[in-house]
């Protein structure tokens, strides 16, 4: 297998948390139903995810945020379910195994995403 791409992405909570309080329907574009009950912090750790699951697609436009969710193994473990647009960019540059770490800490969260192929 080879390494099809990295992303990564950094997020402060406090200042995420803010901008679900203030943009009504932030929270449902953004996430989805699963995903949308979590606390602040598990929530800008899946916003990164996102955001680096796209940089590392090449951040192609047109790619729907409900496409990339965040789910998590019993064990804890989070793992990314990919569909739709988000889906066909990945089967479109050879995807066959994707990798997820999610981190929050010290009001900041951050996630790595690398795709091989």
């Amino acid at each position: 297998m080879a390494v099809i791409g990295v992303g990564i992405d950094v997020v402060e909570i406090d200042r995420f948390e803010a901008s679900l309080a203030r943009t009504p329907g932030l929270r449902e574009r953004l996430f989805t139903a699963a995903e949308a009950g979590r606390p602040p912090a598990s929530l800008a750790a899946r916003f990164a995810a996102k955001e680096a699951v796209a940089k590392a697609l090449g951040a192609p436009v047109g790619m729907a945020w409900h496409d990339a969710e965040v789910v998590s193994e019993l064990s804890g473990r989070p793992l990314l379910e990919l569909r739709g647009t988000v889906l066909a960019r990945a089967e479109a540059l050879g995807v066959t195994s994707v990798h997820l770490s999610l981190s929050h800490d010290a009001g900041i969260a951050s996630a790595v995403v690398v795709l091989e192929g």
